[in-house]
């Protein structure tokens, strides 16, 4: 007998801001994509409601397959990238670069000099991911510990390296003109 596997028929994801009746999506798909912290489903609506301008949900036949939480550091031209998300559903696509670069090229972001975000030393998807956007937009890329698993985490979760990847003056500049 064969299982049949339901993919969606769009195979072109609309990516858009996220809005407050987003949050239990978006919290159900985090939820699914291990090894991502779950947040609880208010912190997930918060942020789609709060933080829509530098948050990216992307949609397949109005699914919700895709997530980026992030904001702006304050007092600094950094853009703080918490967490992607892809769906099994959407994974081969992209997707992660697609949002990263959507959200890169939003008004809200066109000051910003450097993306960042934490990764624990043994997940290779997000590596993955940072080290190929990183490549394709020019962008330099460094990491080193920040939040250590004894002094930030009493011991109950491996090390987060701050990765910091240069966004090109590029960019900046075409802006600017």
């Amino acid at each position: 007998m064969s299982r049949t596997v339901t993919k969606p028929r769009t195979l072109v994801p609309r990516l858009r801001k996220p809005n407050a009746a987003d949050g239990a999506e978006i919290w159900a798909l985090v939820k699914s994509c291990k090894p991502l912290d779950e947040n609880s489903m208010y912190c997930n609506l918060i942020q789609a409601e709060h933080f829509r301008d530098t948050c990216v949900v992307a949609e397949l036949d109005g699914k919700i397959v895709g997530w980026i939480s992030g904001h702006l550091i304050p007092a600094k031209q950094e853009l703080f990238v918490w967490q992607v998300a892809v769906s099994p559903l959407a994974r081969g696509l992209g997707l992660g670069k697609k949002m990263l670069s959507d959200l890169i090229e939003r008004d809200v972001c066109e000051d910003a000099t450097h993306l960042k975000t934490t990764i624990t030393e043994d997940n290779d998807a997000s590596w993955a991911l940072f080290k190929s956007f990183a490549r394709a937009i020019g962008g330099d890329i460094t990491d080193s510990p920040h939040y250590e698993r004894e002094t930030h985490f009493d011991g109950h979760h491996d090390t987060e390296h701050m990765v910091t990847i240069t966004l090109p003056e590029a960019r900046a500049l075409a802006r600017a003109a």
